[in-house]
This record gives C-alpha cells, sequence and structure tokens, in this order.
C-alpha cells in the first residue's frame, strides 16, 4: 500500500472575465505542479472567471466563456496524467451555482456546487449564486455538447459527494464552508475522507490573517487529514485584495504554506503528506472513531488512479512548520503596493500623480508607492520576467530594466505640493525632502490664481464677496472659501494627470491617487470632490493611527529621514488663513474629536452594530474617567456629524479595503445617506439614561 502522495495547492492572480490570461495562470499552475511531482492540483475559488464577476454572474456569456476554458484545459495534453479540481460558475436546471469541476485524463468526475453562500463584510454571494442544500445526495448534469464531444460523456454527478482513488479519500469545501459553524469537513473526515481541498476567495483585513490560518490547522486537529487551501491573490478589480496565504495543514500543523503578498502571479506551494500518518492520528482518537462508526456515507465517486506510490521511497514527508506573521505595518507597506500594482498594469495607464501636502496621509499614500516600486525591483532581480515585462509595458520601453526602487518611482509617480496663500513653508519643505527621498519626479504649483477667478465670477453675479472666520465671515463664508482650494486641488489634479507624460515626452496618462483616510471618511472631514476625489485610494480603508505606525517602519524600513518631521507635524488641511506665518487651524480641533476617539466610535458603529443609544452605554464605561454627559456630548456630536456627512460616502474614491469598520457605502457598508440628523428619539434616550446615572451618583 502506497503511504506517501504529493499533492499541490495554487496561489492565482486571476482577473475577473480575463478568461483567457486565467486560463494561461492555470495551465501554468498545472505544469509546475506536475514539475514538482503532484499528482492532485487545485485551486482557488472560481478561478476560471475571477471571482468579482459580481452582476456578470447574471449573463450567460460568463457560463459560456467558462465552459469554454474547461474545455481547453480538458483538451491541454499538460492537464494529463494529474487529478485537477477549477472553480468556475455553473448552471444546473436554471440555478447557478459556485462549484468546483473535477477532472482526469479527459473525463470529467464529478461538479462540487458550493454549500454556504457567504453575505457579510464584502461578499453578496446569493445575489448570483444558491446553495446547494441536497447533502450526501448526487444528480445527473448534462454537459453542454462542445465538453460532451471532448469527453465523450452525456452526463456527469453534480452534488455533495466525494472522490474516492485506489490508494485514498478526497472531499471538498468552497471558502465559506470553512467558516461555517457546521463546517462539511467534519462528516467528510468521520466518513474516511484523508484529504479535503478548499478553493478560497478570501481578501485581506489589517491582523486578520491568523484567522484564516487557525481555521485550516483545527479543521484537521480535530479529525485528522490533510486540509488544502488553496486562495486567490492581488486585486480582481475591485476595491479588496485577495491576500494568497495558501498552504497545507495535517493532523493539525501547517506543512506548507505560500507567501501572503506577492507580485507573482502563479505560485504553486507543494506538500508531500504520509497517509498512514493521517490513519494513526485519526486512530488514537477513540470518540471521533465512534462517531464515524455511525456516521452517514457521502456518495463516492470512484476512480482508478492513484495519488501514492509505494515504490518511490525517496519522497521526503513535509514537517510542520512556524507561520510567521506580517505586522499591520508590513501588511500596510505590501498590500495596497500590491493592490496598486495590479491596477496601474491591468488599467494601461503609465503611472500615478500625486498631491503630496507633506502631511501624514498624502505621505503615507507616496511611501505605498515606492514599497510597490520596490517590490518590483526586487522582483526583476530575482527573475520574475512577467514582472519585467509589465514594468516595460507601463513605461512604453521595451528595453527598460529599472536599476533600484528610486529610479522607477521617478518614473512612475508624479508629485505636486499645490501651495495656497494659507500654506506654510514647513509643509512645502517637508513635501520636497520626502519627494526627493523617494526619487518621485516633483514640483510646487500655487493656485491662488485660479482662487481669485473663481471669487470674481461669484462677485459678479452676486455682488457680494465671502470671508474667512477670522476676517469677519460667517462660518458659511469660512466653509466655502476653505471648500474652494480643496476643489481647486482636485481640477488641478487631473489636469497634471492626464498630460504629465505629454510634459515628459511619453505616452498615456497617469492615475490620480486620493489620500483621505478611513476616520476622516466615516467623520465626514472631506470635501466632497476635493483632491480626496481621485482613481484610486490605497489608505482609505487604513486609520490615522495605522499609517502613523507605518511611516514609523517605513522610515527605517526605506531610509526616509524627512518622515521624522511629518509625524512630529499636527495633522492640518491648511485652508485657513496663517497667523504671522503659522498654521492656526488643526484636523483635530476642527473635527471636535480625536483619531483616536474616531476609530473607536467607527467600531462600536459597525463591528458590534451600534446605534446613539448602544453606543453611549458601551463608551460611558470603557471611557470611565468621563462624566456621563462628556460622554453623551462626544457620542451626539459624532452622529451628528456622521448623519450631515453620510452622503460623501456614495462618491467615496475607489479605496484598497483593510479595516473591518470601512464606512465605504458602495460595497461594504450599505446604509441610508440621508439621515435624520437630531436623532431626536435616540438623542432623548441618551439623555434620560444620564440623568439616571447622575441621580444614582448623587444619592
Amino acid at each position: 500500500m502506497g503511504r506517501k502522495a504529493v499533492v499541490a495547492v495554487c496561489t492565482l492572480n486571476q482577473w475577473a472575465l480575463d478568461f483567457e490570461g486565467n486560463l494561461n495562470r492555470i495551465l501554468e499552475s498545472v505544469q509546475e505542479a506536475k514539475e514538482m511531482g503532484a499528482l492532485y492540483r487545485t485551486g482557488p475559488e472560481l478561478e476560471v472567471c475571477g471571482y468579482s464577476c459580481e452582476d456578470h454572474f447574471h449573463e450567460s456569456d460568463t457560463f459560456l466563456h467558462s465552459w469554454q476554458v474547461l474545455g481547453e484545459l480538458l483538451k491541454s495534453a499538460t492537464c494529463s496524467d494529474i487529478l485537477i479540481d477549477v472553480g468556475m460558475p455553473v448552471q444546473h436546471r436554471n440555478v447557478s451555482y459556485n462549484c468546483r469541476v473535477v477532472f482526469l485524463n479527459r473525463k470529467i468526475l464529478l461538479i462540487r456546487p458550493k454549500m454556504s453562500m457567504c453575505e457579510d463584510g464584502n461578499y453578496r454571494e446569493s445575489r448570483w449564486f444558491s446553495s446547494w442544500t441536497k447533502e450526501r445526495q448526487i444528480e445527473d448534469y448534462y454537459l453542454p455538447r462542445m465538453i460532451a464531444s471532448i469527453t465523450g460523456q452525456t452526463t456527469v454527478p453534480i452534488g455533495d459527494a466525494v472522490i474516492a482513488t485506489r490508494d485514498t479519500c478526497i472531499g471538498f469545501e468552497i471558502c465559506e464552508e470553512l467558516w461555517n459553524p457546521q463546517s462539511r469537513h467534519i462528516p467528510l473526515s468521520l466518513d474516511g475522507v484523508e484529504i479535503i481541498s478548499n478553493g478560497s476567495g478570501s481578501y485581506m483585513e489589517l491582523r486578520k490573517a491568523y484567522v484564516t490560518v487557525d481555521l485550516v490547522k483545527s479543521a484537521t486537529f480535530k479529525s485528522g487529514g490533510a486540509y488544502l487551501f488553496s486562495n486567490l491573490r492581488g486585486c480582481d478589480g475591485q476595491r479588496i485584495y485577495f491576500n494568497g496565504c495558501s498552504c497545507v495543514a495535517v493532523n493539525g500543523d501547517i506543512v506548507s504554506r505560500g507567501l501572503q503578498f506577492a507580485l507573482k502571479d502563479v505560485e504553486v506551494i507543494p506538500a508531500t503528506i504520509d497517509l498512514e500518518d493521517i490513519r494513526s492520528y485519526r486512530n488514537r482518537m477513540r470518540s471521533r472513531s465512534h462517531l464515524a462508526a455511525s456516521n452517514k456515507p457521502f456518495p463516492r465517486i470512484t476512480i482508478d488512479f492513484t495519488l501514492s506510490d509505494e515504490k518511490d521511497t525517496s519522497l521526503v514527508v513535509n514537517r510542520p512548520i512556524q507561520w510567521k506573521y506580517l505586522t499591520p505595518e508590513e501588511e500596510i507597506a505590501l498590500g495596497p503596493a500590491c493592490w496598486l500594482w495590479d491596477y496601474l498594469r491591468r488599467s494601461g495607464q503609465g503611472g500615478f500623480f500625486l498631491p503630496l501636502s507633506g502631511g501624514v496621509d498624502s505621505s503615507s499614500t507616496a511611501c505605498i508607492v515606492y514599497s510597490m516600486c520596490t517590490q518590483i525591483c526586487e522582483a526583476v532581480e530575482i527573475g520574475e520576467s512577467q514582472v519585467l515585462d509589465d514594468v516595460r509595458r507601463v513605461v512604453c520601453d521595451f528595453n527598460y530594466t529599472p536599476k533600484d526602487p528610486k529610479e522607477l518611482c521617478n518614473k512612475l509617480l508624479v508629485t505636486c505640493y499645490m501651495a495656497s496663500k494659507n500654506s506654510s513653508e514647513e509643509t512645502k519643505l517637508r513635501a520636497k525632502e520626502l519627494a526627493s527621498e523617494i526619487g518621485s519626479y516633483h514640483f510646487p504649483i500655487i493656485i491662488d490664481t485660479a482662487v481669485k477667478a473663481v471669487l470674481a465670477i461669484f462677485q459678479a453675479a452676486t455682488g457680494l464677496i465671502p470671508k474667512f472666520r477670522s476676517n469677519g465671515g460667517c462660518p458659511r463664508e469660512n466653509l466655502s472659501l476653505q471648500n474652494i482650494q480643496a476643489r481647486m486641488r482636485m481640477v488641478f489634479s487631473y489636469l497634471f494627470a492626464q498630460l504629465m507624460l505629454w510634459v515628459r515626452g511619453r505616452p498615456g496618462c497617469l492615475l490620480v491617487l486620493g489620500s483621505s483616510n478611513v476616520d476622516e471618511a466615516l467623520r465626514g472631514y472631506l470635501t466632497k470632490y476635493d483632491c480626496s476625489s481621485a482613481d484610486i485610494n490605497p489608505i482609505g480603508g487604513i486609520s490615522k493611527t495605522d499609517l502613523k505606525s507605518f511611516l514609523h517602519y517605513a522610515k527605517n524600513r526605506y531610509e526616509l529621514p524627512s518622515l521624522s518631521d511629518i509625524l512630529d507635524a499636527a495633522p492640518t488641511a491648511e485652508l485657513e488663513p496663517l497667523s504671522e506665518g503659522r498654521i492656526t487651524q488643526t484636523d483635530e480641533q476642527d473635527m471636535g474629536m480625536t483619531y483616536a476617539e474616531l476609530s473607536e466610535f467607527g467600531r462600536l458603529r459597525k463591528m458590534h452594530s451600534c446605534g446613539p443609544y448602544a453606543m453611549f452605554e458601551k463608551l460611558v464605561h470603557i471611557w470611565s474617567e468621563r462624566t456621563p454627559q462628556e460622554v453623551a456630548d462626544k457620542v451626539k456630536h459624532f452622529f451628528r456629524c456622521y448623519a450631515i456627512n453620510r452622503h460623501k460616502m456614495t462618491v467615496l474614491t475607489p479605496s484598497y479595503h483593510a479595516e473591518s469598520y470601512s464606512p465605504d457605502d458602495n460595497r461594504f457598508d450599505h446604509r441610508p445617506f440621508l439621515y435624520p440628523v437630531n436623532w431626536a428619539w435616540q438623542f432623548k434616550r441618551i439623555d434620560e439614561m444620564v440623568a439616571a446615572m447622575n441621580n444614582k451618583k448623587a444619592n
């Protein structure tokens, strides 16, 4: 009897509706798996069409082209003599399912539909797919004629079944089924399934990598067996970034793993497992054996194929490894940078344009671009030909090879300090120094002439001219004058983004980068259609606190000493007049709350589903050093600002998703944008509780 089997999990950077590219990456992964000696290859969720097709799953074309890709895989000599399963959408009896399709030597063995839909966070799977609810049942699926002509089959099994080879048994979960309280890996393992594969589309959030790893390990700790987790990587057309980390676990230990962030589009992770280790581990667990003896069996699709070779004694079994987790600062440095690279190379644009103010937010965005350039140079240096080809296509020079990150950054990033009479020399100098250190193509402009022209038009139309608060203007006048400056910067950003490559003698245009953080979006502390309005925003899902920590990390990691002064400076919009050349306006004063408080509000509002009353109930104990009235005033102020500014989230620049309390209205946070801003009922209940608490304290 054979003991040792080589299996392969794959991390693929697929792209929604890029059927040709997706096919080539799947074929490359199969070829690599075979070269590594694997006889079973599994891949990520919906890898054939791309995960984020969304409403394209309502189109018959998406299903047709997926079958066409499968046909090419079935015909390919690359896919011979290896057991393969791929992820693709399938319609059965006019119902759409998210499926794994298992095949071997031009024969489809099983179509296994997903049984638990993911409905939280950025996922809305039941909008496009239905769950397979017929446990341990299979039906006949009538193959499309183009596939039948390749396989010689008319029907194949579809449903909740497993594959039985001559030496082992393989079962399947799809993404959410691992997270579900009634995970399928438990009954599968009780039925003697020794290898369970999971094709997944799991996206990253800061500090969450351990969740997947713990689930994969626990899936085999209680019941034994091998668990094969294959995840997508990259931006496939959405705000989210699939973060790889494909891995193999055996009997509660990780024995092989892939990278979390990388520019490589195809990563194959092999593992040699000892089937007898699984059997002895399970046999020692007597309570598990007693349960298994009465477990209802799954339908078995029996095939004449083995994953092990009893004559091959040279195979070395993978031993348990320690999983090294990245710090949040490393995740910020790597994740958004990889997301930006995917967006840039797939958008057909020639680089990025960034309004660089010399503050924490825009400096963080600049450093993330520099991190992207660093990763590109490292990939080119180790011989990643696909990355080099992409760089040459972006810069429109097919003989170009980047020398170092600073030189590459000069080609890919244009930064501009947009000064007004309210800007300080300190911020101008900080922006210039950072641009010099990272190598961006940098220049300053003065926008006062354009602002005066706008005000002259207003004066000609109304006969009035607004004034700043410091000059005697009312709050409406003061805010309008700030907003004019902010919006003019957006206009200039797009002007320069369209023409700077023309100025530099290169074809193409630049993508405008935004730099508003998640806390400011939550509070609405940004001007609608100002320079936060951009093409994409790599920091839009990251808190101010995390951005500061990232800049401390970046200062040392990338040797950028100018970041010290940027971190020491108080955050300011610099939109109001200076006093003797010094800043009078700070962000936290303007907002009426600190960034730390905003993070607390955000987590309670989104992650703990708190309205005003519930938030007060929690914060009055969390902030026990404050009086109930102080806490009530803060909560009321936050919810008034939140309600007044919620409409801004409907036009929020598409941002890299990194934080679980993101207020992004477009995908993640589905709430109204027109609120009763006085929250009369809710605030009255808070006042009653404050009064009761004060009375209790007095007595």
